[in-house]
C-alpha cells in the first residue's frame, strides 16, 4: 500500500490521506456534534464504547444509553470519504454522494453483528458535503427531537449548519497539511 502521494495544485490528496490531521479532526468534530446533539436532545450517550459484542474489538464512535428505536439502542460511527479521491471519481463524478453511500456499506458490512442488538447507523458525509441516506435520515431525526426538547424548530437547521462547518474545517486543515512548514502563515 503506497503511504505517500504528490500534491496536486489544487491540493487534493491532502484531503483523503489517512494520515491527515484535518481527516482525523474532521471526524472527531463529527463524532462530538453527534454526542452533544443527542446529550442535548436528552439522550445520554457514550462516545468510543468498548465491549459491545463479548470477544470483538470492533467500537463504534458512539452509543445511546437509552433506546433510540423499536427499543434498541442507537450505536453510529461516522466517516467522511474524500469526493475527489482517485478511488471514489469514477462514482462521485456520476453520482452525488456516491462515495459516501459505498462508506456507508462498508460500515454496515464491518458492524453487521451490531444490528442483532442495536440499532447501527453509518454517519457517511463526503469532503463536499453529501449525504449517504441512512445517515441523513438519523441526523434529520435527531434534529427533530432536538426540536422536541427545545421548543426551537430551527434545531434540524442549526445541527446541519453545525455540521457543514465541522466538515470545512476539516477539509481546511487537511489542504493546509499539505503546504510546506512554514507556508501556513502566508495563506
Amino acid at each position: 500500500m503506497q503511504m505517500w502521494a504528490l500534491v496536486t495544485a489544487l491540493g487534493q490528496y491532502g484531503s483523503s490521506c489517512r494520515m491527515c490531521k484535518g481527516r482525523i479532526l474532521r471526524h472527531n468534530l463529527i463524532n462530538d456534534l453527534i454526542f452533544r446533539a443527542l446529550v442535548r436532545a436528552g439522550i445520554p450517550s457514550v462516545r468510543e464504547p468498548t465491549g459491545l459484542i463479548v470477544g470483538s474489538p470492533l467500537r463504534p464512535d458512539g452509543v445511546t444509553m437509552i433506546p433510540w428505536a423499536s427499543g434498541r439502542r442507537l450505536a453510529w460511527d461516522a466517516t467522511t470519504p474524500d469526493t475527489l479521491a482517485s478511488s471514489h471519481l469514477a462514482t462521485t463524478s456520476t453520482q452525488a454522494g456516491g462515495a459516501a453511500a459505498s462508506a456507508s456499506r462498508l460500515k454496515m458490512i464491518k458492524y453487521g453483528d451490531f444490528a442483532r442488538t442495536y440499532t447501527f447507523v453509518p454517519v457517511a458525509v463526503e469532503t463536499l458535503g453529501a449525504w449517504d441516506v441512512v445517515g441523513l435520515d438519523m441526523m434529520k431525526e435527531l434534529g427533530r427531537r432536538l426540536s422536541a426538547r427545545t421548543g426551537d424548530q430551527r434545531e434540524t437547521f442549526f445541527l446541519f449548519q453545525r455540521l457543514s462547518v465541522a466538515i470545512q474545517k476539516g477539509n481546511a486543515a487537511s489542504v493546509l497539511g499539505t503546504l510546506p512548514k512554514g507556508d501556513e502563515e502566508e495563506v
